[in-house]
């Protein structure tokens, strides 16, 4: 478990939230999954909610702004300076999906998509920080980015959020931790996916991390999602890809990753 008060690290992944068509079935879920408990964003915030455990922000959770998009969870990687940062991203070939804007006091807000078609946020922190808790039951513990252009990601990343990487060298598994410019940190990955199509955009993967992950996996399946990947063990840990009712995919996980 860690609880975070403090800005995160530039390049750091600090928060996910998720845009759904029934708010109201969404809520119901993940309380029933993970026990969170939800509050209002703020003034101004319209319908977005808070996800808490143990009384501090875990994730988001809102209505679509259009019911055309997918429904996705989305990772938001920490800048210092959004407008900056969104500058590198046009210039290392993404695209910005909204400009820099304001959130009230909460903070800066840029999402976009990289160089191989993965969407992403990037977010200057306010009055929130992103994720006041990680690497426990319910609440986000890793992030990773699929894609079958591994080179180009690797190489946009680098460029804009001045990341290094650690390669993963086990057997018929292509992957880098990414390591933030700070400190060195391993704070994400980047995997080569051969499963996707040659033409299917990369996307980014949440991970929360389950006390259980058998009895988390069952239980979602009772709440009306799917197994992608029924329950297994990996080299990081007991794990279980899922699809929940409204169309979302997330990955559980019984080991905890550094995160902070």
């Amino acid at each position: 478990m860690s609880t975070k008060i403090s800005n995160w690290p530039a390049a750091t992944p600090l928060w996910v939230d998720l845009g759904v068509d029934d708010l109201n079935a969404a809520q119901a879920f993940y309380s029933d999954l993970f026990g969170w408990k939800f509050v209002s964003g703020g003034q101004g915030s319209g319908d977005y909610l808070l996800a808490h455990v143990g009384g501090r922000a875990v994730a988001g959770l809102g209505p679509k702004q259009d019911p055309g998009m997918p429904t996705v969870w989305t990772t938001f990687l920490a800048s210092d300076d959004v407008d900056v940062t969104a500058k590198k991203i046009s210039a290392a070939g993404g695209e910005l999906l909204a400009p820099p804007f304001d959130v009230m006091e909460s903070g800066r807000l840029a999402l976009a998509t990289d160089s191989v078609g993965a969407t992403f946020g990037v977010w200057q922190a306010g009055t929130h920080i992103g994720a006041e808790r990680v690497n426990e039951h319910g609440a986000l513990c890793w992030n990773e980015l699929h894609t079958r252009h591994y080179a180009s990601a690797r190489a946009f990343y680098a460029e804009v959020f001045d990341v290094s990487y650690q390669d993963t060298t086990e057997e018929g598994l292509v992957y880098s931790t990414i390591r933030r410019p700070l400190d060195g940190r391993e704070v994400g990955g980047i995997h080569h996916d051969t499963d996707l199509s040659e033409h299917t955009p990369g996307h980014w993967m949440t991970w929360f991390a389950s006390d259980y992950v058998n009895g988390t996996a069952t239980r979602a399946l009772e709440l009306g999602a799917t197994h992608l990947r029924p329950v297994a063990e990996s080299p990081m840990g007991r794990m279980a890809l899922v699809q929940a009712p409204q169309g979302e995919i997330f990955g559980i996980i019984d080991a905890p990753r550094a995160n902070e």
